[in-house]
């Protein structure tokens, strides 16, 4: 009997962990950190709920932290075996991990040294080590819908998701899961993308499977219908006209090139004036890299321009930081300027050190480009609140603040139910996950009004089995 856990991604768009089980093997699909409120960050600190060298494999769906940032502590707590993720996946964990490490490092001595800790030294949840040493279990596979064996009794399928690049949405079988010896389809959606997208290709249509996991993120609202270049265009120009800076907090995986692709297009479109471009994030640059190279995945007008040995993610006026003082160097530009820094939900990184002094000032202006979860500082200031804590400090939003729907790389419901209608068969049952719980409880509606099918909302730590 195959049966599947869910100790993440649950009740909240982070954390993402599902553990399938059958014929007394183990394997977890996405392995990401928690963010947001404490009570979920502390989760990423105590002993998972299962053993670490227990676990036999792991599928990867994509790169981002939230499915990703846990690895290296798994891997720290004695998990052996094989990781197996999408190449254009890889090479971005390539980049992600490692900076996922350095960074808990950096933070974990700025506390210190600036006593902003109740623990006594501050400790990262992993190092930079731990990151390389998880690196070295991948086994990474095409995207291209091909059965590729996980591990005994185990094979699963990677296609597009168009989320970001090198998203997979994952079809899980197991083989001899039944008692009549027959398998279990389990189909992961992973984060799926919204359709016409810039740069990636749209989701593939989802091969047929006994059980479906779907992301619900925005399972209760539709992406803004102004059109997103226009409103971008606004909020640049009148920045400009303040002769403010704007603040882009972005992931540096996916949301910082749709953002550098869409201040291109501005700028040879002429709708906005060109303005200082910094990208404050070596991990961005290196992305960014990744993007160009796995053209696979390109949709056809991100390859046309690379074709005409264009480059589509460069502004005219583009720097990108590498070093801590180079970022720090930032502070004394003056004027109206763009700086994209990650982390996309203001949680932790290079953002943080900007919004403390941006945020203050009547003339800047942050954007928001992407999903705030609940608990994030991102999301108190979307929500208006007019002062946040960070690094202990309590900063005053004085600043403009903007929303831009249009970048978001999740598909709303209306996108999903599109996916879903591919389906050629139906499933025995839905669980809607990746979502706040209003969210979840509202995909899982439209999903049986639709299809009529039976869907499940799980919770925290919940076992269901597939029979």
């Amino acid at each position: 009997m195959a049966r599947i856990t869910f100790y993440g991604g649950v009740g909240s768009v982070t954390g993402s962990k599902y553990l399938l089980e059958s014929n007394g093997k183990k394997v977890l699909v996405d392995c990401g950190l928690f963010q947001g409120d404490k009570e979920l960050r502390e989760r990423n600190w105590q002993d998972p709920p299962f053993v670490a060298s227990e676990i036999d494999a792991v599928i990867i769906t994509h790169a981002h932290i939230d499915h990703t940032g846990w690895l290296p502590r798994l891997v720290k707590l004695g998990f052996k075996g094989r990781v197996t993720t999408s190449r254009a996946t890889g090479d971005l964990l390539k980049i992600l991990l490692p900076d996922s490490g350095r960074l808990q490092e950096e933070e974990a001595d700025y506390r210190n040294r600036h006593k902003l800790t109740s623990h006594e030294p501050a400790l990262p949840l992993y190092d930079e080590r731990d990151a390389k040493a998880a690196l070295e279990l991948l086994n990474l596979v095409p995207n291209n819908g091909e059965p590729y064996e996980i591990c005994e009794g185990f094979t699963a399928r990677f296609s597009v998701a168009g989320h970001i690049m090198g998203a997979s949405q994952v079809l899980v079988e197991m083989t001899n899961a039944r008692p009549d010896g027959s398998s279990v389809r389990f189909l992961f959606s992973g984060d799926l993308g919204h359709y016409d997208q810039a740069i990636v290709k749209d989701p593939a249509p989802p091969p047929d499977c006994d059980y479906l996991m779907s992301e619900s993120t925005y399972g209760d609202r539709l992406h803004g219908e102004i059109d997103s270049e226009t409103n971008f265009a606004r909020i640049i120009n009148e920045a400009a006209r303040r002769n403010g800076p704007i603040l882009i907090p972005a992931f540096a995986v996916g949301r910082t090139q749709e953002v550098l692709y869409m201040i291109r297009e501005l700028e040879e479109q002429k709708r906005i004036p060109v303005l200082p471009v910094v990208v404050d994030s070596p991990m961005a640059a290196q992305a960014t890299q990744v993007y160009n190279r796995w053209n696979e995945e390109h949709d056809e007008e991100y390859a046309s321009i690379l074709a005409h040995k264009q480059h589509p993610l460069r502004t005219a006026s583009m720097q990108t930081t590498a070093s801590r003082d180079e970022s720090k160097r930032l502070n004394d530009m003056r004027g109206a300027r763009i700086i994209i820094s990650a982390s996309g939900m203001l949680t932790g990184g290079r953002v943080l050190h900007h919004a403390m002094r941006i945020l203050p000032d009547e003339n800047a202006t942050v954007v928001f480009v992407g999903y705030q979860a609940a608990g994030t500082t991102g999301r108190r200031i979307q929500n208006g609140e007019r002062e946040v804590k960070i690094m202990k400090n309590w900063i005053p939003v004085r600043c403009h603040v903007e929303k831009v729907e249009g970048f978001s790389a999740h598909a709303d419901w209306k996108a999903v139910l599109q996916w879903l209608s591919g389906l050629q068969t139906i499933p025995r049952m839905v669980f809607t996950t990746h979502g706040e719980p209003e969210a979840a409880e509202a995909m899982a509606g439209h999903i049986r009004d639709r299809f009529g099918w039976n869907v499940l909302v799980p919770t925290y730590e919940q076992t269901v089995e597939l029979p």
